[in-house]
Order: structure tokens, then sequence, then C-alpha cells
């Protein structure tokens, strides 16, 4: 039973190694093609040379960036088959369909029209090589489309009915899981995201560069695109983040409940702005679950359901089965020791349909498959042995959201100043604390961005699949020395990819701060 543990605490150790670095990578793909995009356009429109060397630098930097992210993305995938088998057989075809479409179409997409964007200058038109700037940045955010409406379906599945036959689930409804409200959304907020990453970034470069008082002038015209487009992208994220909460309210509550460090829920319940979590508090006793907080009166009520005089279940009361409906009514459900009961009848139900099939009596069968049906929805609860295991991380999941949602008010007005200056006072960017805030954005934009997805990814929690398959359950038969080999090795890689990238890209644009941009990249 140990090293079962050790398997699943460093395959689970492994996945989040390899997730983290890419996610390092991916936001400022998206958001830095689409940057790019605009510039070019700005270019065909005026044919002002100047735009086709500010383009021809970003997408300098941008081309760096998508090389090594797409080396991690492979690798990620690739874990699927090595540390997860159990899970992928599992949910058979729903996570490979949109993965393969992916690979087939969006990935197809980036890697046809993205050497055209690069090698293209010169050897096609203007307007074909603008379409194929505008292709690749489509291409781009389309792989995140299905990759996270495969991630969505983890955290809300849907569009599936269980085979017993086959001990795997089987997509009944294509469209269903594709439109998943929890993939739309996500979709959404990661691209938003993105757009508010890259904004910053282009932002945080320009900023040095007028720091350095080089290339003062094209700094300039970029700081302005980097921060309009960054500040459309925050906005959207927050919109879109309001309605990621209400969908965590409905189909993820304990994730909710983890987020805001909340054990008993009430009618009207605040919002922790700032807390210190007692992290000794457990499920079920007396303890305070904060040390210390300040809260907003309503707030947690308002964001889950937009209405400041609704219900928001704690731990303790999901625990005991008291959850939401879709439409926000407070309902007395399935407790959790009631849904680990469930859970096992399921999996008692499958292993006799197992043995039915052996014995080749098809009436069995039947009434187990019947068995199987009435109780899947339970599953997963039938791995645990107490419902406290069915909590996630709260002290992870808490502070990364509070991480989250703080740097991201911060950049949020950095970015109004930086836009607002540009357009209306040039002079405030003459400011050294302005360009200080500048600089400094860009490495807190990625850990605001790193936080998030802990929030998303721990606070599930301890599901790969909600409610029907856990993590403990998922793993390979791999033993758990190849595991530990496998993540130093790839910490090691993954790490020198970074400091790579970094260091390419710092030369690259501490060269061009020496030179002329504007004439350089003619």
């Amino acid at each position: 039973m140990n090293d079962l543990m050790t398997v699943v605490d460093w395959s689970r150790a492994q996945f989040a190694l390899t997730a983290m670095y890419h996610w390092l990578f991916v936001p400022l793909t998206i958001g830095l093609s689409m940057i790019v995009a605009i510039m070019e356009t700005v270019y065909y429109r005026t044919g002002n040379e100047r735009w086709k060397a500010l383009t021809k630098f970003w997408m300098t930097l941008f081309g760096i960036n998508f090389a090594i992210g797409v080396a991690t993305g492979i690798i990620l995938e690739f874990e699927f088959g090595t540390n997860w088998s159990n899970y992928s057989w599992f949910v058979g075809d729903i996570f490979g369909a949109p993965l393969a479409i992916e690979g087939l179409l969006a990935f197809f997409m980036e890697a046809t029209f993205v050497a055209v964007m690069f090698f293209g200058w010169n050897k096609v038109s203007r307007g074909f090589h603008l379409a194929s700037t505008w292709l690749t940045a489509l291409g781009v955010s389309l792989s995140a489309l299905w990759i996270l409406v495969a991630n969505a379906w983890m955290q809300n599945p849907v569009g599936m009915e269980f085979d017993p036959a086959q001990m795997r689930n089987v997509m009944s409804d294509f469209w269903t899981v594709a439109f998943n409200p929890v993939s739309m959304n996500k979709f959404f907020h990661a691209v938003f995201s993105a757009w508010a990453l890259a904004g910053i970034f282009v932002v945080g470069v320009s900023s040095w560069l007028l720091w350095r008082r080089s290339n003062v002038a094209a700094a300039r015209t970029s700081l302005k695109i980097g921060a309009w487009f960054g500040l459309a992208g925050m906005l959207l994220t927050f919109m879109t983040g309001d309605g990621s909460a209400v969908q965590v309210a409905r189909v993820q509550p304990m994730k909710l409940a983890a987020m805001e460090g909340l054990y008993d829920g009430k009618v009207g319940q605040e919002l922790v702005g700032f807390g210190i979590l007692n992290t000794d508090k457990r499920p079920g006793d007396d303890a305070d679950a904060m040390h210390f907080e300040l809260s907003i009166p309503y707030g947690l009520s308002v964001l889950a359901n937009h209405d400041p005089n609704t219900f928001v279940p704690g731990i303790n009361d999901l625990i005991n089965g008291i959850a939401l409906t879709p439409e926000g009514d407070t309902i007395h459900t399935d407790s959790y020791a009631e849904r680990i009961a469930i859970g096992r009848r399921a999996q008692q139900a499958l292993r006799a349909y197992g043995e039915a099939s052996r014995d080749g009596d098809s009436a069995a069968m039947r009434l187990a498959a019947a068995d199987v049906a009435r109780d899947f929805r339970y599953f997963g609860y039938g791995y645990f042995e107490n419902p406290e295991q069915a909590v996630p991380p709260v002290a992870i999941t808490f502070y990364a959201f509070r991480v989250m949602v703080g740097l991201g008010s911060f950049l949020l007005l950095v970015l109004v100043v930086m836009a607002l200056a540009s357009r209306f006072r040039p002079r405030v960017l003459d400011n050294k604390w302005v360009l200080y805030a500048g600089m400094l954005s860009l490495p807190l934009v990625w850990i605001c961005s790193q936080a998030g997805w802990v929030v998303a990814e721990v606070g599930r929690q301890p599901w790969t699949i909600q409610d029907l398959l856990p993590v403990c359950a998922g793993i390979s038969d791999v033993p758990a020395s190849s595991v530990q080999t496998t993540f130093w090795l790839f910490a090691v890689i993954f790490t020198l990819l970074l400091i790579a990238e970094v260091s390419i890209m710092v030369r690259f644009i501490v060269r061009s701060s020496h030179s002329d941009i504007e004439k350089s990249n003619h």
C-alpha cells in the first residue's frame, strides 16, 4: 500500500511539474501571436516599414517561446500513457477525441502557417503572409480549445456512458462534450488571461527599453499596443473568472469551499479578502477555520450565485449531503458516506458483471449492468476509506486563489496606468517608478498565471475525473523508482529549456537595444 501511494504521489508530482512548465510557455504563445497579427495588420494597411520591423521583432520572441512550448507539450501528452494508463483506458475515446482533433486540425494549422509566417517575408504576397500570421494565431487558440475541452470533461464529465463490457466510458454525444459549459468558460478564461499575460510581457520589455532610453519610439508604440491589448484581456479575464466561479459552484462545490477555506456555509456568505488559514482544521472538528480574516459581506454568495441572499455550502455541509442545484436551490442529497457506499456497490456490480461474462450468463450480465448504471455516478467514491479523503488540499487552494486575485488586481492597475498614459499623458512613461512597475509586472504575471492553474487543478483533487475516478485508481503499474527517476530527469531538462529560452530572449532583447529595431528588422 505504501509503495502504491508513493507511485501515486510521484506520478502526480511529475505531471504537475510538466504541466506547470508547459503553462509557462502556452499563454505567451497564445497572446503574443495575436499581438504580432495586430501589428502586421497595421503594416499591411499602412505600408509603413516601421510596423514591419516591430512585427518581426515581437515575432522572433514569439518563435523562441513557441518552440519550447511544443517540446514540453509533447511530453505532457505522453505521460497519459506512461504514468496514467488506467485513466487513459477508463476515459476511452472521450479524452482521446479532442486531443486527436487538436493534433490533426489545430496543430497542423499552426505547423503549416507558422513556417510561412517566419520564412515567407518577400516570398509570398503581403496579403497571404498576413493571412498566414492570423491563421497561426487562430491555430494556437484552437489548440487550446480542444485541450481545454478534454480538461473540462475531467472537471465535469458529460456526454458519456459507461460500458461494463469494455470497462471504460464511451462517448454518447460529441457536441455535449465539446460544448460543455465548463469547457466554454474555461477556454475563454484561458485565452483572455493569455492576452493579459502577453500584453504585460510587451509592456515589461518596452518599459525596460524606455528605462534604458533605447529605441524609444519603437518601445512607446509597442507599450501602447501591449497595454491596451493586455487591459482588454485582463478585463475579459475578470469577467470570465466570474463565470468560472458560477460553474465551480454548480459542478465542483467542494473546490469552491476549499478556495474559501469554508467549512460551514450560510445564507449571505461572506468572501474572505485576506485571511490566515488554520491548517490544523479538519472536517467535523470544532476548531476555527481562520486565525484571522478580513471579509467582504455577502461576497461569496454573490460570486457563486449572483444573489447576496443565497446559501453557499462549506466542506462540512457537502460531506453531510447539503448541496446546490444548477438553479442555485439548496437541497439535501447523498452524504459522502452514502456516496462511498454507493460507489462500492457500483464496483461490486462491475465485478459481478465480469464474473457473469466469464461464465456466459447473459441474464446475470444484464442485471449487473443495470446495477452499474444505477450507481455509476458515484463510482469513484468507492475507492475512499472515509469522506475526508474526498476533500482537496485546502491550504494550497485557498492561498493560490488569493495570490491569483491579488496579483491580478495589481496587474490590472498597472495596465490601466500604462494604457491611459500611453494615450493621454506620454510624459508619465518617463517616470522611472512607472517603468519599474512595468518591469516588475513581468515576473508577477507568470506567478499569477501559475496560481490560477494551481487553483483549477489542485482544487479538484483527489479526482482525475470528478466523482468517477480518483488519482489513486488512475495510475500505471510501474515501479515508484522509475517515476522518481523520470521526475528528476524532466525537472533538469525543463529547467535547462527554461534557462535556454530566457537567455535567448534576453540576449535578443539586449542586442536589439544596441541597434535600431525599426531598421535592423526590415
